[in-house]
């Protein structure tokens, strides 16, 4: 139902309005009339309500004749003094607060109200109540944050008490701060009120999700944050919510593309007050909700299917690409999804990636003075002086704010936007609580600091006056090291990085780094090894998921429950964790190929999993022992190999990663590669199946010898460099005492490559390298140029030095590009 514009348009009803009415009601009220007008056909749902719109803020601030006296409080400001913001923007919200609504305003105000809630069947409907800034949600400046909330207001003086307030916090201490940082003019930014109807999150689940990955700027993927009641707490970053990665291209086209799914700790939810001026509280969240997922599936993907439809409408609009802010609520009383606001995203948006930095910690192992870990924000390192806030002006005995001095490094619990004035001062930030969307890790983003997020304890682990580093530069999980640590930055840029006529790929392990390191120039991943994953991210020996209850180790049970919480059972977890890491890799380098190797654990690297000392043998020698393709059709580890399958087929027919390619190490015999095709097309692996490409590693001289038999049953060999030379030479390559002998450019081992090379070539199969050789040693690469490899792959921090290798040998041989 459509409301009517007075006549007087001091309110206008938010399914009235378009980003052209942004002067008049700021851009969160423009963007959700936008939506209602021209997004509801496409099923995307937004609450109604209304605008107060700027012409009713210059009548309350022409009622009480405030735009003198600001000006005249303003004349004295110092936004770099703490104490003069802070008596400055007190002074002015006090003025904004004691005014009066002129007769006409709180008139239409009201009965907008009355209307507003006669369209959902109610006297006085609960109500969101959020200031709407002119310059607000610009494409180049984001005010999110900057004015208040108010939450589950409830009748015409509530209301009316709410709106004063939100005038006001125009004049917040950020707020100025903010504006005079950016240069606005203050009184050419105007307030706004938006009045809309609440949806009951507090009996369901909210949040935040954005278009692109918010570290990384990387755009395909959805990030969508989640708890349990209504949003404040986790942008406040007061809980670690539930964290989900949509991949956009795999989803336009249909597929369930829920690339990672992370748990967070939702201890508390906020829920509608019920006492007397209680409009919302704070209150636990149920044990067995806690170790859930406060999102299923279908809800997730119905979610990002919007948010991926808002971005391609603004984007429409703005003519280039618009990555959206989006926050939402589902009822729990309806079960129904709503969008509460949309905004453009304003840090990533505005970059333009010419070249990479790359922060480099080089101190070696650091482990004794690995202080405390959390998530990471951003990709620097900082150091400082520890200074411990716990409250704005020194309440609960701690440091007054007014202390902080220039460089330092802030540790707190946690921050709100009143804190953003201090924190452009830090050289990191520390918070006990929050995630990768709470307030203290958007303002890092925005101001280019270090940050590390629910960081759990940290005030009680460092001391004020003790220096530390905050690195941030080693993946998702970032780490405070006791004093000051050594580190390097790298600026390359990518105009910088020579062309080849030979595909450079990339040795990538961490998915954390994965959309970090596709920015840099290449032609795909060449080695994605499971292992890793399999170590950091499950950490749980395949059999011991299995079969820990046939054990009898309690102590064992109990750890693995609690581990594989919030999935259906051990093996779904195992299957799910696998397929998101490599996932997330596949996504990073979409469509370019992205060659993953099944696992090749030694038994004693097996056997320090969790669990691993009831399933793995003692060997002698486990680097020429159990490993690779001699485990996947053993008896004894059949089950496990079986898990890995149905992850891979996950990754690319239910994600839709087709570009995916399944790579067997350490294969004997092509009697063994037989046997594991075979267990691979059972699990729905089939080699040539939607263009499924299977690699073989090329790491034994048995693979090179007998080519030509192995060639039939694969797509391409990738040279192991590592193992190929242990064998050929005959030596331990974990043995000091021969060290001596290890070396890949050997006559033994260059043989061996150019007979594979020469095998290959002419029954037309891909050959490839994946090893430190040709970025350590220059003469291998021109060595492998020359004789034709079909790709070289290298670590990403040894791209831009192979590229050059590569283009000089080109360039001699007169090789064109």
């Amino acid at each position: 139902m459509t409301g009517k514009i007075p006549s007087n348009d001091y309110v206008i009803f938010l399914d009235e309005l378009g980003m052209e009415y942004l002067p008049m009601v700021g851009g969160k009220n423009a963007s959700l009339g936008e939506m209602i007008r021209n997004l509801g056909h496409q099923g995307i749902k937004v609450p109604n309500g209304f605008a107060v719109t700027v012409k009713a803020f210059d009548a309350f601030i022409l009622e009480n004749q405030l735009k003198d006296k600001i000006e005249d409080i303003l004349k004295g400001l110092d936004v770099n003094d703490i104490i003069n913001l802070r008596k400055t923007g007190s002074e002015i919200r006090k003025l904004i607060s004691n005014g009066k609504f002129p007769v006409s305003v709180e008139k239409a105000i009201l009965s907008s109200y009355y209307r507003l809630s006669e369209m959902y069947g109610q006297e006085a409907t609960d109500i969101a109540v959020r200031s709407s800034a002119t310059a607000e949600d610009l494409p180049d400046a984001s005010f999110a944050g900057q004015q208040s909330t108010f939450l589950n207001i409830r009748g015409g003086e509530m209301l009316l008490t709410a709106i004063r307030s939100c005038f006001a916090s125009l004049y917040t201490d950020r707020a100025i701060s903010y504006r005079s940082s950016r240069g606005f003019d203050h009184f050419a930014v105007k307030l706004s009120v938006g009045v809309q109807k609440m949806v009951r999150s507090d009996l369901g689940v909210s949040g935040v999700a954005f278009s692109l990955d918010t570290e990384t700027g990387f755009r395909d993927v959805i990030l969508i944050n989640a708890a349990f009641g209504l949003g404040e707490l986790l942008v406040g970053g007061e809980i670690l919510p539930d964290e989900f990665l949509v991949f956009k291209p795999a989803l336009k086209k249909g597929y369930r593309s829920i690339i990672e799914k992370k748990m967070g700790e939702k201890s508390h939810k906020l829920i509608y007050g019920h006492k007397p001026f209680e409009t919302v509280k704070k209150v636990p969240v149920e044990k067995s909700q806690q170790s859930a997922f406060c999102l299923d599936n279908d809800q997730i993907l119905q979610l990002a299917r919007w948010v991926q439809k808002i971005e391609d409408y603004y984007t429409g609009i703005r003519g280039s690409w618009c990555p959206m802010d989006v926050e939402w609520a589902i009822d729990g009383l309806t079960d129904e999804l709503y969008i509460v606001q949309a905004r453009p995203e304003t840090i990533h948006s505005q970059e333009t990636q010419e070249g990479i930095k790359e922060f480099k910690v080089e101190d070696g192992d650091l482990a004794e003075r690995l202080l405390f870990e959390g998530v990471a924000v951003g990709e620097k390192v900082g150091t400082g002086k520890v200074r411990r806030i716990v409250s704005l002006d020194g309440r609960d005995g701690s440091v007054d704010e007014t202390a902080f001095k220039e460089g330092e490094i802030l540790v707190t619990e946690m921050t709100d936007p009143d804190w953003e004035p201090l924190m452009k001062k830090a050289a990191a930030i520390i918070t006990e609580k929050g995630g990768r969307t709470c307030h203290a890790a958007i303002v890092a983003r925005e101001i280019g600091v270090p940050a590390i997020v629910g960081a759990s304890g940290a005030t009680r682990l460092v001391e004020d006056g003790q220096e530390i580093t905050v690195s941030c530069a080693e993946g998702s999980t970032g780490k405070v090291y006791d004093g000051k640590i050594n580190y390097s930055l790298k600026e390359t840029a990518y105009a910088d990085f020579p062309q080849t006529r030979t595909p450079i790929m990339m040795n990538v392990g961490s998915p954390e780094l994965a959309f970090q390191y596709s920015r840099i120039p290449n032609s795909g991943v060449g080695l994605a090894r499971e292992e890793f994953i399999i170590n950091n991210h499950i950490k749980v020996h395949p059999l011991a998921l299995l079969r820990h209850r046939e054990i009898g180790d309690e102590e064992l049970s109990a750890a693995i429950q609690k581990i594989t919480a919030g999935y259906e059972s051990e093996k779904a977890f195992f299957i799910n964790k696998l397929a998101q890491g490599v996932a997330r890799i596949a996504a990073a380098f979409y469509p370019k190929r992205v060659i993953t190797r099944l696992s090749d654990f030694k038994s004693n690297e097996y056997f320090h999993l969790l669990g691993g000392q009831y399933f793995e043998p003692e060997e002698e020698n486990p680097m020429i022992g159990w490993r690779g393709a001699s485990r996947y059709y053993a008896e004894d580890f059949r089950e496990a190999f079986d898990l890995e399958c149905s992850a891979l087929k996950m990754v690319r027919d239910e994600f839709g990663l087709d570009n995916l390619t399944v790579m067997i190490p350490f294969c004997r015999t092509p009697q063994e590669l037989k046997k594991v095709l075979d267990i691979m097309e059972v699990n729905g692996l089939k080699r040539g199946d939607r263009n499924l490409e299977i690699y073989l590693m090329a790491e034994i001289p048995s693979n090179i010898i007998l080519a030509e038999d192995f060639i039939p049953m694969i797509d391409g060999f990738s040279i192991g460099s590592n193992d190929l030379t242990q064998l050929t030479l005959g030596l331990d390559r974990d043995s000091s005492l021969v060290a001596h002998l290890y070396d890949e450019r050997n006559e033994a081992v260059k043989t061996m490559i150019r007979t594979l090379i020469k095998t290959a070539r002419r029954h037309g199969t891909k050959v490839g390298i994946c090893g430190q050789g040709p970025s350590d040693f220059p003469d291998f690469s021109e060595f492998l140029v020359r004789e034709g490899i079909d790709s070289i792959s290298v670590t990403p921090d040894s791209v831009l030095k192979t590229l050059k290798v590569i283009s000089r040998v080109e360039a001699k041989d007169q090789i064109k590009v």
